[in-house]
């Protein structure tokens, strides 16, 4: 008979097949930290409450802390073992002898199981925090150094109103912040401790868990054995953190493809990140925004995997929860993946000023500016939409390269007599962008309001002027 952690009421190994089919090994090898980790913490619950003696309990111990040093080295698993947690056990009692089966005392594996994988995405997250940071970092350094950049902005995929670079930029600042601040209220919830739930109605050991907690930096023990062994609500959200966090880096990359194509030439992405053709020699293809837009189907897939799973699953523990780490790894792995790519790709990226700037050039995104001119003369703003819509139709008409700004005065005059000399300064794109200074807007005063917000933010003093 195999040794496995349930065989005692069994009179038969079991089938080969099955074994390879339930083993999570392959998946969750990656938890033996955590699982150490709360091994220790359960370790020192179990002389508290009588069932290891103070020598027992330093054995104990130190057999915990030789196993780890073993895993930390280069090490293969056996193939048999069930999970990660039956794979500790057994190292643990190579190391230790019968004393390593009191461990178990008290303790589930799905109580265990959970534990570990909430101290894993625990300080996942950390990490996870740091890279979007650190892109957050780079868009600020960019932003100051854009305050004048001018290019189109675009609603409907058509020129709308001239915006600045450093304005452009600051959308993804905003986007990626919005991912941080969901990755911190996830964290609150994440460190929510389930160790001593044991299998699902709790245990008849007197164990502190709210000192477990504390130990193990989680903010509280969990409420309900029965929740607490079943529930994969964490899980679930963080997939949905990851979809929305691929989803801001694929918006970005999509406009990264877009700006690099020859009729845009608006950045350059370094050669070092970017691939050729084996058949046309002069293309230079930006892969990785591609791959980075490509792969948010694996975090999307990952969330809508993870709501299939628990969709219909009775309390407390199945079976059926054994699939959450690799819904897990598969999102984490590829968002972080793709958070550092993305900071690799932009670092070393050329923009092309000259480009964006002659983008605007007879592109009519100067209109509104007209047109609220004239309201400003006292003409009814619908009247005054109305009368640059003609000057609009007069510019196509006579093929007027430069748009509106290849107006005379006189002409202006035709399609109303409010219009003045100012007009005709109004309409020059850095004029139409310098007058955005409302509360969020792009003129490079109320650009400086958001990074200075953004700078406190990430942790960035505001640079003083000389």
């Amino acid at each position: 008979m195999s040794q496995k952690l349930w065989g005692g009421r069994f009179s038969k190994d079991l089938n080969s097949q099955v074994s390879q089919f339930s083993s999570s090994l392959e998946v969750d090898q990656r938890l033996w930290q955590a699982d150490i980790k709360g091994s220790k913490v359960h370790a020192q619950r179990l002389l508290e409450v009588g069932i290891l003696s103070p020598s027992e309990l330093s054995t104990m111990l130190a057999g915990l802390g030789k196993v780890e040093a073993l895993l930390s080295e280069t090490f293969e698993f056996n193939l048999d073992a069930e999970d990660i947690h039956s794979e500790i056990e057994r190292l643990l009692r190579e190391q230790i002898g019968p004393l390593a089966g009191k461990l178990h005392t008290g303790r589930s594996r799905n109580d265990q199981v959970v534990t570990a994988t909430r101290i894993y995405l625990a300080d996942e997250l950390l990490v996870l925090d740091t890279q979007i940071l650190d892109l957050q970092k780079w868009i600020l350094a960019k932003a100051e150094a854009h305050l004048e950049t001018l290019l189109p902005g675009l609603t409907h995929f058509q020129h709308a109103q001239p915006v600045s670079l450093s304005h452009h930029l600051l959308a993804y600042f905003w986007m990626l912040q919005r991912d941080r601040e969901r990755i911190a209220d996830l964290s609150v919830r994440v460190r929510r401790l389930p160790l001593g739930s044991a299998a699902l109605a709790g245990t008849p050991f007197p164990f502190d868990r709210e000192k477990s907690a504390a130990e193990l930096g989680f903010f509280h023990a969990s409420e309900n054995s029965l929740d607490a062994v079943s529930d994969r609500d964490f899980v679930i959200e963080f997939l949905s953190v990851a979809s929305l966090i691929s989803m801001h880096l694929s918006r970005w990359c999509e406009e990264l493809v877009i700006w690099s194509a020859p009729e845009f030439g608006f950045i350059e992405l370094d050669d070092s990140v970017t691939t050729g053709s084996s058949i046309m020699p002069q293309k230079k293809n930006p892969d990785v925004a591609e791959l980075i837009r490509g792969r948010t189907g694996r975090s999307y897939g990952a969330l809508m995997a993870a709501l299939t799973m628990m969709k219909a699953l009775p309390l407390s523990y199945n079976r059926d929860l054994q699939e959450d780490k690799l819904h897990l790894f598969t999102a984490l792995d590829n968002v972080k993946d793709c958070t550092q790519l993305m900071l690799l790709m932009m670092k070393d990226a050329q923009f092309n000023s000259e480009r964006m700037r002659a983008a605007l050039t007879g592109d009519f995104s100067n209109a509104t500016d007209l047109a609220d001119e004239l309201a400003r003369l006292g003409l009814p703003f619908r009247e005054a939409h109305e009368v640059v819509g003609k000057i609009v139709r007069y510019c196509l008409e006579k093929e007027k390269s430069f748009g509106i700004e290849d107006l005379s005065l006189e002409e202006l005059r035709q399609f109303s007599p409010l219009f003045t000399v100012a007009a005709l300064q109004l309409v020059q794109p850095e004029a139409v962008m310098k007058a955005r200074r409302s509360l969020g807007g792009t003129s490079p005063e109320a650009v400086m309001v958001q990074i200075g917000k953004a700078r406190a933010l990430v942790g960035i003093e505001r640079r003083k002027t000389p």
